[in-house]
Protein backbone atom coordinates (compact mmCIF):
# COMPACT_ATOMS: atom_id res chain seq x y z
CA UNK A 1 0.00 0.00 0.00
CA UNK A 2 3.04 2.58 -0.59
CA UNK A 3 1.10 4.34 -2.85
CA UNK A 4 -1.53 5.61 0.07
CA UNK A 5 -1.31 8.45 1.17
CA UNK A 6 -1.00 8.82 4.88
CA UNK A 7 -4.08 10.78 6.93
CA UNK A 8 -3.63 13.86 7.02
CA UNK A 9 -3.15 15.77 10.79
CA UNK A 10 -6.43 16.48 12.17
CA UNK A 11 -7.29 20.26 13.74
CA UNK A 12 -6.35 18.34 17.60
CA UNK A 13 -3.13 17.50 16.88
CA UNK A 14 -2.25 20.58 14.95
CA UNK A 15 -3.24 22.35 17.80
CA UNK A 16 -1.16 20.31 20.08
CA UNK A 17 2.27 20.56 17.45
CA UNK A 18 1.75 24.27 17.79
CA UNK A 19 1.65 24.35 21.48
CA UNK A 20 4.34 22.27 21.43
CA UNK A 21 6.58 25.32 19.22
CA UNK A 22 5.12 27.86 21.81
CA UNK A 23 6.06 26.04 25.24
CA UNK A 24 9.81 25.57 23.08
CA UNK A 25 10.22 28.88 22.36
CA UNK A 26 9.12 30.43 25.60
CA UNK A 27 11.62 28.12 27.48
CA UNK A 28 14.20 29.12 25.14
CA UNK A 29 13.05 33.46 25.80
CA UNK A 30 13.18 32.54 29.40
CA UNK A 31 16.58 30.06 29.40
CA UNK A 32 18.36 31.63 27.44
CA UNK A 33 18.78 35.39 29.10
CA UNK A 34 19.27 33.38 32.10
CA UNK A 35 22.40 31.08 30.96
CA UNK A 36 23.73 34.27 29.54
CA UNK A 37 23.35 36.11 32.65
CA UNK A 38 25.11 33.39 34.66
CA UNK A 39 27.80 32.78 31.99
CA UNK A 40 28.22 36.67 32.44
CA UNK A 41 28.52 36.88 36.30
CA UNK A 42 30.59 33.23 36.56
CA UNK A 43 33.23 35.36 33.94
CA UNK A 44 33.28 38.77 36.00
CA UNK A 45 33.87 36.55 39.25
CA UNK A 46 36.45 34.49 37.39
CA UNK A 47 38.38 38.37 36.65
CA UNK A 48 37.33 39.57 40.16
CA UNK A 49 39.40 36.48 41.42
CA UNK A 50 41.90 37.02 39.19
CA UNK A 51 42.25 41.08 40.04
CA UNK A 52 42.19 40.30 43.28
CA UNK A 53 45.45 37.39 42.92
CA UNK A 54 47.48 40.41 41.03
CA UNK A 55 46.51 42.96 44.03
CA UNK A 56 47.42 40.63 46.92
CA UNK A 57 51.01 39.06 45.03
CA UNK A 58 51.50 43.43 43.77
CA UNK A 59 53.33 46.37 45.38
CA UNK A 60 51.35 48.41 44.50
CA UNK A 61 48.26 49.78 45.88
CA UNK A 62 45.93 48.68 42.94
CA UNK A 63 42.35 49.44 43.43
CA UNK A 64 39.35 49.25 41.14
CA UNK A 65 36.85 51.76 39.36
CA UNK A 66 33.82 51.52 36.73
CA UNK A 67 34.53 55.11 35.71
CA UNK A 68 37.96 57.25 35.88
CA UNK A 69 36.81 61.37 36.85
CA UNK A 70 39.14 62.55 34.01
CA UNK A 71 40.26 61.27 30.40
CA UNK A 72 42.29 58.65 31.12
CA UNK A 73 44.86 56.10 29.20
CA UNK A 74 46.35 53.12 29.75
CA UNK A 75 49.95 53.11 30.71
CA UNK A 76 51.06 49.90 29.03
CA UNK A 77 48.54 49.93 25.39
CA UNK A 78 48.31 53.87 25.72
CA UNK A 79 44.59 53.56 24.84
CA UNK A 80 41.75 55.38 25.59
CA UNK A 81 40.20 53.66 28.92
CA UNK A 82 36.75 54.21 30.99
CA UNK A 83 37.43 52.35 33.68
CA UNK A 84 40.18 49.68 34.71
CA UNK A 85 42.68 49.95 38.27
CA UNK A 86 44.76 52.58 39.28
CA UNK A 87 47.36 52.29 41.99
CA UNK A 88 46.82 55.16 44.59
CA UNK A 89 50.85 55.44 45.91
CA UNK A 90 51.99 56.28 41.96
CA UNK A 91 49.11 56.77 40.44
CA UNK A 92 49.26 54.32 37.16
CA UNK A 93 46.45 53.63 35.50
CA UNK A 94 45.81 50.80 33.28
CA UNK A 95 43.19 48.64 31.55
CA UNK A 96 41.96 45.72 33.27
CA UNK A 97 43.93 43.04 30.33
CA UNK A 98 47.63 45.46 30.77
CA UNK A 99 47.48 44.83 34.74
CA UNK A 100 49.90 41.98 34.68
CA UNK A 101 51.88 43.52 32.27
CA UNK A 102 52.04 46.85 34.52
CA UNK A 103 52.89 45.17 37.97
CA UNK A 104 55.91 43.77 36.19
CA UNK A 105 56.89 46.56 34.21
CA UNK A 106 56.23 49.38 36.59
CA UNK A 107 57.93 50.19 40.12
CA UNK A 108 55.60 51.56 42.87
CA UNK A 109 56.67 53.85 45.46
CA UNK A 110 59.87 52.97 47.33
CA UNK A 111 58.97 53.29 50.81
CA UNK A 112 62.57 53.21 51.75
CA UNK A 113 65.74 52.92 49.25
CA UNK A 114 67.02 49.16 49.21
CA UNK A 115 70.76 50.09 49.52
CA UNK A 116 71.97 52.76 51.82
CA UNK A 117 75.03 53.59 50.03
CA UNK A 118 73.27 57.04 49.23
CA UNK A 119 72.72 59.81 51.36
CA UNK A 120 69.12 60.17 52.97
CA UNK A 121 67.82 62.91 51.21
CA UNK A 122 69.88 62.25 47.99
CA UNK A 123 67.14 60.64 45.20
CA UNK A 124 66.12 60.50 41.77
CA UNK A 125 63.43 61.55 40.10
CA UNK A 126 60.73 59.00 39.90
CA UNK A 127 58.95 59.54 36.23
CA UNK A 128 55.43 57.94 35.34
CA UNK A 129 54.10 59.03 31.79
CA UNK A 130 50.69 60.29 31.09
CA UNK A 131 47.71 61.27 33.15
CA UNK A 132 49.48 63.73 34.71
CA UNK A 133 47.06 66.46 36.57
CA UNK A 134 45.16 68.81 34.90
CA UNK A 135 46.49 72.66 35.03
CA UNK A 136 50.01 71.36 35.75
CA UNK A 137 53.35 73.35 33.75
CA UNK A 138 55.88 71.65 32.31
CA UNK A 139 59.27 72.55 35.10
CA UNK A 140 61.32 73.21 31.54
CA UNK A 141 58.86 75.27 28.94
CA UNK A 142 56.48 76.55 31.63
CA UNK A 143 53.33 75.26 28.81
CA UNK A 144 50.73 73.36 30.46
CA UNK A 145 51.13 69.44 29.95
CA UNK A 146 48.98 66.84 29.52
CA UNK A 147 46.86 68.69 26.50
CA UNK A 148 47.20 66.06 23.96
CA UNK A 149 44.63 63.53 23.61
CA UNK A 150 47.01 60.90 23.98
CA UNK A 151 49.29 58.96 26.80
CA UNK A 152 52.06 62.06 27.03
CA UNK A 153 54.09 63.98 29.43
CA UNK A 154 55.85 62.61 32.32
CA UNK A 155 55.42 62.82 35.81
CA UNK A 156 57.35 62.72 39.12
CA UNK A 157 55.60 60.97 42.16
CA UNK A 158 57.59 62.26 44.46
CA UNK A 159 58.12 66.04 43.70
CA UNK A 160 55.00 66.40 41.21
CA UNK A 161 56.93 68.00 38.50
CA UNK A 162 55.52 66.94 35.14
CA UNK A 163 57.19 68.10 31.63
CA UNK A 164 56.87 67.35 27.99
CA UNK A 165 57.48 64.24 26.62
CA UNK A 166 59.88 66.40 23.89
CA UNK A 167 61.47 68.49 27.03
CA UNK A 168 62.70 65.56 29.05
CA UNK A 169 66.24 65.15 28.74
CA UNK A 170 68.57 62.24 29.55
CA UNK A 171 70.40 65.14 32.40
CA UNK A 172 66.20 66.12 33.87
CA UNK A 173 65.83 61.92 34.06
CA UNK A 174 69.45 61.85 36.37
CA UNK A 175 68.65 64.88 38.31
CA UNK A 176 68.23 64.87 41.94
CA UNK A 177 64.44 65.12 43.42
CA UNK A 178 64.42 67.61 45.81
CA UNK A 179 60.44 65.84 47.09
CA UNK A 180 58.88 69.18 45.74
CA UNK A 181 56.79 71.72 47.91
CA UNK A 182 55.76 69.56 50.50
CA UNK A 183 59.42 68.12 51.09
CA UNK A 184 59.18 69.38 54.90
CA UNK A 185 56.44 67.00 55.60
CA UNK A 186 57.35 64.08 53.18
CA UNK A 187 59.77 61.23 55.42
CA UNK A 188 62.54 60.60 52.34
CA UNK A 189 62.99 56.41 51.85
CA UNK A 190 66.57 57.21 52.52
CA UNK A 191 65.45 58.35 56.06
CA UNK A 192 63.85 55.55 56.57
CA UNK A 193 66.83 53.30 54.74
CA UNK A 194 69.19 54.86 57.52
CA UNK A 195 66.96 54.68 60.79
CA UNK A 196 67.21 50.72 59.82
CA UNK A 197 70.58 50.91 59.52
CA UNK A 198 71.13 52.70 63.22
CA UNK A 199 68.74 50.42 64.26
CA UNK A 200 71.06 47.58 63.45
CA UNK A 201 73.90 49.26 64.99
CA UNK A 202 72.16 50.00 68.35
CA UNK A 203 72.06 54.23 67.28
CA UNK A 204 69.29 56.50 68.23
CA UNK A 205 70.89 60.03 67.70
CA UNK A 206 68.41 60.33 65.19
CA UNK A 207 68.84 64.58 65.40
CA UNK A 208 72.03 64.27 63.47
CA UNK A 209 70.06 61.96 60.81
CA UNK A 210 67.34 64.85 60.68
CA UNK A 211 69.59 68.14 60.37
CA UNK A 212 70.32 67.26 56.91
CA UNK A 213 66.72 68.33 55.88
CA UNK A 214 66.80 71.58 57.73
CA UNK A 215 64.83 72.96 60.73
CA UNK A 216 61.58 73.50 59.06
CA UNK A 217 61.19 69.90 58.74
CA UNK A 218 57.86 68.61 60.10
CA UNK A 219 56.95 65.26 59.01
CA UNK A 220 53.41 64.73 58.40
CA UNK A 221 51.50 61.23 60.20
CA UNK A 222 48.07 60.94 58.50
CA UNK A 223 45.72 59.11 60.51
CA UNK A 224 42.12 58.87 58.25
CA UNK A 225 39.10 56.75 59.50
CA UNK A 226 37.71 55.47 55.89
CA UNK A 227 33.98 54.92 58.05
CA UNK A 228 33.62 58.89 59.31
CA UNK A 229 30.73 60.67 58.64
CA UNK A 230 30.06 61.03 54.58
CA UNK A 231 33.01 58.15 53.79
CA UNK A 232 35.37 60.07 52.51
CA UNK A 233 38.28 58.56 54.25
CA UNK A 234 39.01 55.49 51.89
CA UNK A 235 39.74 57.67 48.88
CA UNK A 236 41.70 60.59 51.67
CA UNK A 237 44.05 57.86 52.08
CA UNK A 238 45.30 57.36 48.45
CA UNK A 239 45.74 60.95 47.82
CA UNK A 240 47.72 61.15 50.64
CA UNK A 241 49.62 58.35 49.50
CA UNK A 242 50.27 60.09 46.02
CA UNK A 243 51.52 63.36 47.70
CA UNK A 244 53.77 61.78 50.14
CA UNK A 245 55.22 58.55 51.67
CA UNK A 246 52.76 55.57 52.01
CA UNK A 247 54.47 54.76 54.92
CA UNK A 248 53.28 58.26 57.01
CA UNK A 249 49.46 57.07 55.74
CA UNK A 250 47.02 54.99 58.63
CA UNK A 251 43.85 53.79 57.99
CA UNK A 252 42.94 53.81 62.07
CA UNK A 253 40.26 51.51 61.45
CA UNK A 254 43.08 48.71 60.72
CA UNK A 255 46.05 50.53 62.11
CA UNK A 256 45.03 51.36 65.76
CA UNK A 257 46.55 55.49 66.70
CA UNK A 258 48.82 53.99 69.30
CA UNK A 259 50.60 51.83 66.23
CA UNK A 260 50.92 54.30 63.99
CA UNK A 261 51.99 57.06 66.65
CA UNK A 262 54.96 54.92 67.35
CA UNK A 263 56.22 56.29 63.68
CA UNK A 264 56.82 59.51 65.33
CA UNK A 265 59.31 57.70 67.75
CA UNK A 266 61.46 57.61 64.68
CA UNK A 267 61.69 61.39 64.62
CA UNK A 268 63.16 64.38 65.77
CA UNK A 269 62.07 65.37 69.29
CA UNK A 270 58.88 68.12 68.85
CA UNK A 271 59.11 67.77 64.91
CA UNK A 272 56.44 65.20 64.32
CA UNK A 273 52.94 66.62 63.32
CA UNK A 274 49.97 64.63 62.52
CA UNK A 275 46.65 65.20 60.30
CA UNK A 276 43.71 63.58 61.83
CA UNK A 277 40.93 62.42 58.96
CA UNK A 278 37.40 62.17 61.17
CA UNK A 279 34.87 63.09 63.10
CA UNK A 280 35.45 64.71 67.15
CA UNK A 281 35.63 61.13 67.74
CA UNK A 282 38.29 60.01 66.00
CA UNK A 283 40.01 63.42 67.27
CA UNK A 284 39.77 61.83 70.90
CA UNK A 285 40.64 58.43 70.10
CA UNK A 286 43.80 59.46 68.94
CA UNK A 287 44.82 62.24 71.64
CA UNK A 288 43.77 59.26 74.43
CA UNK A 289 46.92 57.58 72.16
CA UNK A 290 48.70 60.55 72.31
CA UNK A 291 48.43 60.28 76.61
CA UNK A 292 49.46 56.76 76.02
CA UNK A 293 52.90 57.98 75.02
CA UNK A 294 53.08 60.49 77.64
CA UNK A 295 52.24 57.56 80.04
CA UNK A 296 55.48 55.55 77.97
CA UNK A 297 58.11 58.57 78.61
CA UNK A 298 57.60 59.50 74.96
CA UNK A 299 56.79 62.85 75.71
CA UNK A 300 59.49 64.54 73.85
CA UNK A 301 58.11 62.31 70.98
CA UNK A 302 54.66 64.01 71.63
CA UNK A 303 53.22 65.70 67.65
CA UNK A 304 50.96 68.38 67.34
CA UNK A 305 47.61 67.38 65.98
CA UNK A 306 45.25 69.18 63.32
CA UNK A 307 41.84 68.21 61.95
CA UNK A 308 40.65 67.35 58.89
CA UNK A 309 36.95 67.36 59.40
CA UNK A 310 34.61 64.06 58.64
CA UNK A 311 32.27 63.94 60.81
CA UNK A 312 28.74 65.44 61.80
CA UNK A 313 29.07 67.83 64.49
CA UNK A 314 32.79 68.69 63.98
CA UNK A 315 32.62 71.30 66.91
CA UNK A 316 35.89 70.68 67.82
CA UNK A 317 37.69 71.48 64.66
CA UNK A 318 35.51 74.29 64.05
CA UNK A 319 37.03 75.86 67.44
CA UNK A 320 40.60 74.96 65.93
CA UNK A 321 39.71 76.79 63.09
CA UNK A 322 39.57 73.98 60.11
CA UNK A 323 36.16 74.55 59.34
CA UNK A 324 32.48 72.63 60.11
CA UNK A 325 33.19 69.52 57.78
CA UNK A 326 35.67 69.01 54.75
CA UNK A 327 33.33 67.58 50.95
CA UNK A 328 36.03 67.73 48.86
CA UNK A 329 35.73 71.66 48.24
CA UNK A 330 39.44 72.06 48.61
CA UNK A 331 42.25 69.66 47.02
CA UNK A 332 44.47 67.94 49.39
CA UNK A 333 47.40 69.94 48.56
CA UNK A 334 45.42 72.63 49.86
CA UNK A 335 45.35 71.08 53.09
CA UNK A 336 48.74 70.26 53.32
CA UNK A 337 49.62 73.98 52.60
CA UNK A 338 47.30 74.52 55.33
CA UNK A 339 48.71 72.46 57.64
CA UNK A 340 52.17 74.05 57.31
CA UNK A 341 50.83 76.73 57.95
CA UNK A 342 49.36 76.23 61.17
CA UNK A 343 50.58 77.44 64.49
CA UNK A 344 50.35 75.57 67.73
CA UNK A 345 47.81 75.78 70.54
CA UNK A 346 47.01 74.12 73.80
CA UNK A 347 43.56 72.09 74.23
CA UNK A 348 42.46 71.45 78.09
CA UNK A 349 41.22 67.84 78.21
CA UNK A 350 38.97 66.79 81.23
CA UNK A 351 38.36 63.56 83.20
CA UNK A 352 34.77 62.63 84.00
CA UNK A 353 34.09 60.06 86.12
CA UNK A 354 30.69 58.66 86.97
CA UNK A 355 30.31 57.18 89.79
CA UNK A 356 27.00 54.78 90.37
CA UNK A 357 25.31 55.28 93.91
CA UNK A 358 24.42 52.35 95.62
CA UNK A 359 26.04 48.73 95.04
CA UNK A 360 28.51 49.41 98.33
CA UNK A 361 30.72 50.97 95.97
CA UNK A 362 32.15 47.81 95.19
CA UNK A 363 31.86 49.24 90.83
CA UNK A 364 34.40 50.56 89.30
CA UNK A 365 33.56 54.20 88.60
CA UNK A 366 33.25 54.69 84.96
CA UNK A 367 36.05 57.35 83.13
CA UNK A 368 35.99 59.34 80.19
CA UNK A 369 38.11 61.52 78.60
CA UNK A 370 36.31 64.54 77.89
CA UNK A 371 37.60 67.73 74.96
CA UNK A 372 34.42 69.14 74.15
CA UNK A 373 31.43 69.26 76.62
CA UNK A 374 29.08 67.02 78.85
CA UNK A 375 25.68 67.52 78.77
CA UNK A 376 22.46 66.15 80.41
CA UNK A 377 18.98 66.27 79.00
CA UNK A 378 17.22 66.86 75.81
CA UNK A 379 20.82 67.04 73.32
CA UNK A 380 21.99 63.91 74.99
CA UNK A 381 18.44 62.29 74.51
CA UNK A 382 18.77 63.65 71.22
CA UNK A 383 22.26 62.15 70.58
CA UNK A 384 21.37 58.52 72.69
CA UNK A 385 18.58 58.02 69.72
CA UNK A 386 21.05 58.53 66.98
CA UNK A 387 23.29 56.27 68.14
CA UNK A 388 20.45 54.07 68.87
CA UNK A 389 19.55 53.76 65.21
CA UNK A 390 23.29 54.35 63.60
CA UNK A 391 24.35 50.85 65.50
CA UNK A 392 21.29 49.04 64.09
CA UNK A 393 22.08 50.32 60.12
CA UNK A 394 25.41 52.34 59.96
CA UNK A 395 24.78 52.27 55.73
CA UNK A 396 22.07 54.42 56.05
CA UNK A 397 24.14 57.53 58.13
CA UNK A 398 26.86 58.48 55.57
CA UNK A 399 25.86 61.43 54.74
CA UNK A 400 26.03 64.82 56.85
CA UNK A 401 23.04 66.11 55.86
CA UNK A 402 20.73 63.22 56.37
CA UNK A 403 22.39 63.12 59.80
CA UNK A 404 21.65 66.52 61.02
CA UNK A 405 17.88 65.57 59.69
CA UNK A 406 17.63 62.61 62.30
CA UNK A 407 18.70 65.27 65.18
CA UNK A 408 15.87 67.55 63.36
CA UNK A 409 13.27 64.45 63.72
CA UNK A 410 14.57 64.26 67.30
CA UNK A 411 14.09 67.52 68.63
CA UNK A 412 11.07 67.72 67.23
CA UNK A 413 9.82 64.48 69.14
CA UNK A 414 11.05 65.99 72.75
CA UNK A 415 9.46 69.47 71.89
CA UNK A 416 6.36 67.46 72.41
CA UNK A 417 7.21 64.35 75.10
CA UNK A 418 9.22 66.56 77.07
CA UNK A 419 11.34 63.75 78.60
CA UNK A 420 14.21 65.65 80.04
CA UNK A 421 11.35 67.62 82.10
CA UNK A 422 11.60 68.99 85.94
CA UNK A 423 15.72 68.52 85.56
CA UNK A 424 16.31 70.97 88.74
CA UNK A 425 14.35 68.37 90.98
CA UNK A 426 16.28 65.37 90.04
CA UNK A 427 20.38 66.88 90.28
CA UNK A 428 22.45 69.53 91.89
CA UNK A 429 25.03 71.05 90.63
CA UNK A 430 28.53 72.35 92.43
CA UNK A 431 30.71 74.44 90.54
CA UNK A 432 34.27 74.59 92.39
CA UNK A 433 32.66 73.22 95.10
CA UNK A 434 29.68 75.83 95.73
CA UNK A 435 26.40 74.56 95.23
CA UNK A 436 23.99 76.30 92.64
CA UNK A 437 20.02 76.87 92.78
CA UNK A 438 18.98 75.99 89.25
CA UNK A 439 15.83 77.30 87.82
CA UNK A 440 13.41 75.06 85.89
CA UNK A 441 15.54 73.66 83.35
CA UNK A 442 15.71 70.27 81.28
CA UNK A 443 19.48 70.61 80.03
CA UNK A 444 22.99 71.16 81.36
CA UNK A 445 25.72 71.81 78.86
CA UNK A 446 29.16 72.02 80.36
CA UNK A 447 31.60 73.55 78.25
CA UNK A 448 35.28 73.35 77.05
CA UNK A 449 35.48 74.78 73.35
CA UNK A 450 33.67 77.50 71.95
CA UNK A 451 31.63 75.40 69.60
CA UNK A 452 28.20 73.19 70.68
CA UNK A 453 25.63 71.25 68.16
CA UNK A 454 27.31 71.65 65.11
CA UNK A 455 28.33 75.21 64.97
CA UNK A 456 26.72 77.48 67.76
CA UNK A 457 28.44 79.53 69.91
CA UNK A 458 26.68 78.67 73.45
CA UNK A 459 28.64 80.90 75.90
CA UNK A 460 28.63 83.98 73.69
CA UNK A 461 25.06 84.06 73.11
CA UNK A 462 23.77 86.70 71.00
CA UNK A 463 22.11 90.62 71.58
CA UNK A 464 23.42 93.18 73.76
CA UNK A 465 24.39 90.95 76.44
CA UNK A 466 28.37 90.54 75.73
CA UNK A 467 30.06 87.78 78.06
CA UNK A 468 33.84 86.67 77.29
CA UNK A 469 34.87 84.83 74.69
CA UNK A 470 34.92 80.92 75.85
CA UNK A 471 38.74 79.51 75.49
CA UNK A 472 39.76 76.31 75.14
CA UNK A 473 43.12 76.71 77.38
CA UNK A 474 42.51 78.37 80.25
CA UNK A 475 41.48 75.43 82.59
CA UNK A 476 37.99 76.89 83.24
CA UNK A 477 34.66 74.89 82.01
CA UNK A 478 31.27 77.24 81.11
CA UNK A 479 28.38 75.68 82.45
CA UNK A 480 24.66 76.66 81.03
CA UNK A 481 21.44 75.25 80.90
CA UNK A 482 18.85 74.75 78.57
CA UNK A 483 14.94 75.26 78.65
CA UNK A 484 14.01 72.07 76.39
CA UNK A 485 14.89 70.96 73.13
CA UNK A 486 12.59 73.81 71.38
CA UNK A 487 15.10 76.48 73.76
CA UNK A 488 17.62 74.44 72.07
CA UNK A 489 16.66 74.91 68.20
CA UNK A 490 16.18 78.66 68.90
CA UNK A 491 19.81 79.04 70.21
CA UNK A 492 21.10 77.09 67.59
CA UNK A 493 19.30 79.69 65.07
CA UNK A 494 20.30 82.64 67.49
CA UNK A 495 16.85 83.52 68.53
CA UNK A 496 17.74 83.19 72.12
CA UNK A 497 20.43 82.96 74.26
CA UNK A 498 21.20 79.74 76.85
CA UNK A 499 21.27 80.24 80.78
CA UNK A 500 24.65 81.20 82.26
CA UNK A 501 25.12 79.17 84.97
CA UNK A 502 28.92 79.98 85.52
CA UNK A 503 32.71 78.92 85.03
CA UNK A 504 34.39 76.53 87.25
CA UNK A 505 37.82 74.38 87.43
CA UNK A 506 35.54 71.72 89.21
CA UNK A 507 31.89 70.64 88.31
CA UNK A 508 30.10 68.03 90.27
CA UNK A 509 26.86 67.10 89.35
CA UNK A 510 24.69 64.79 91.37
CA UNK A 511 21.81 62.64 89.46
CA UNK A 512 19.24 62.05 92.51
CA UNK A 513 16.50 60.02 90.83
CA UNK A 514 15.81 58.29 87.96
CA UNK A 515 17.30 57.63 84.72
CA UNK A 516 18.74 60.31 82.68
CA UNK A 517 20.62 60.95 79.36
CA UNK A 518 24.07 61.90 79.24
CA UNK A 519 26.97 62.44 76.64
CA UNK A 520 30.77 63.16 76.43
CA UNK A 521 31.87 64.29 73.21
CA UNK A 522 28.90 62.69 71.39
CA UNK A 523 29.59 59.47 73.24
CA UNK A 524 25.51 59.25 74.60
CA UNK A 525 24.53 56.45 77.33
CA UNK A 526 21.36 55.96 79.93
CA UNK A 527 22.33 56.86 83.24
CA UNK A 528 20.45 56.08 86.86
CA UNK A 529 21.27 57.70 89.94
CA UNK A 530 24.90 58.80 90.49
CA UNK A 531 27.27 61.07 90.73
CA UNK A 532 29.47 63.07 87.91
CA UNK A 533 32.65 64.72 88.58
CA UNK A 534 34.72 66.92 86.38
CA UNK A 535 38.63 67.48 86.67
CA UNK A 536 41.26 68.93 85.07
CA UNK A 537 43.62 65.95 83.38
CA UNK A 538 46.33 67.19 80.91
CA UNK A 539 46.84 69.59 77.66
CA UNK A 540 46.85 68.23 74.11
CA UNK A 541 49.52 70.01 71.54
CA UNK A 542 46.88 71.19 68.41
CA UNK A 543 47.38 72.74 65.57
CA UNK A 544 45.21 76.47 64.64
CA UNK A 545 44.44 77.37 61.47
CA UNK A 546 43.27 81.05 61.63
CA UNK A 547 42.62 80.78 57.75
CA UNK A 548 39.13 78.77 58.45
CA UNK A 549 37.08 81.67 59.96
CA UNK A 550 33.71 81.53 60.01
CA UNK A 551 30.67 84.64 60.36
CA UNK A 552 30.29 83.63 64.03
CA UNK A 553 34.35 84.26 65.01
CA UNK A 554 34.47 87.49 63.05
CA UNK A 555 31.28 88.46 64.92
CA UNK A 556 32.37 87.43 68.36
CA UNK A 557 35.83 88.98 68.03
CA UNK A 558 34.14 92.02 66.92
CA UNK A 559 31.83 92.26 69.96
CA UNK A 560 35.04 91.18 71.86
CA UNK A 561 36.60 94.37 70.66
CA UNK A 562 33.41 96.81 71.48
CA UNK A 563 33.61 95.90 74.93
CA UNK A 564 37.32 96.69 74.98
CA UNK A 565 36.80 99.94 73.49
CA UNK A 566 33.75 100.54 75.75
CA UNK A 567 35.94 99.49 78.60
CA UNK A 568 39.15 101.80 77.79
CA UNK A 569 36.27 104.82 77.39
CA UNK A 570 34.83 104.41 81.08
CA UNK A 571 38.40 104.34 82.53
CA UNK A 572 39.21 107.51 80.30
CA UNK A 573 36.05 109.17 81.77
CA UNK A 574 37.08 107.97 85.45
CA UNK A 575 40.59 109.45 84.69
Amino acid sequence: MDGERRPALGPPAQSLLADGHLVLWTLCSVLLPVFITFWCSLQRSRRQLHRRDIFRKSKHGWRDTDLFSQPTYCCVCAQHILQGAFCDCCGLRVNEGCLKKADKRFQCKEIMLKSDTRAPDAMPHHWIRGNVPLCSYCVVCKQQCGTKPKLCDYRCIWCQKTVHDECMKNSLKNEKCDFGEFKNLIIPPGYITSINQMRKNKKTDYEVLASKFGKQWTPLIILANSRSGTNMGEGLLGEFKILLNPVQVFDVTKTPPVKALQLCTLLPCHSARVLVCGGDGTVGWVLDAVDEMKIKGQEKYIPQVAVLPLGTGNDLSNTLGWGTGYAGEIPVAQVLRNVMEADGIKLDRWKVQVTNKGYYNLRKPKEFTMNNYFSIGPDALMALNFHAHREKAPSLFSSRILNKAVYLFYGTKDCLVQECKDLNKKVELELDGERVELPNLEGIIVLNIGYWGGGCRLWEGMGDETYPLARHDDGLLEVVGVYGSFHCAQIQVKLANPFRIGQAHTVRLILKCSMMPMQVDGEPWAQGPCTVTITHKTHASMLYFSGEQTDDDISSASDQEDVKEAEYSDEDVQT
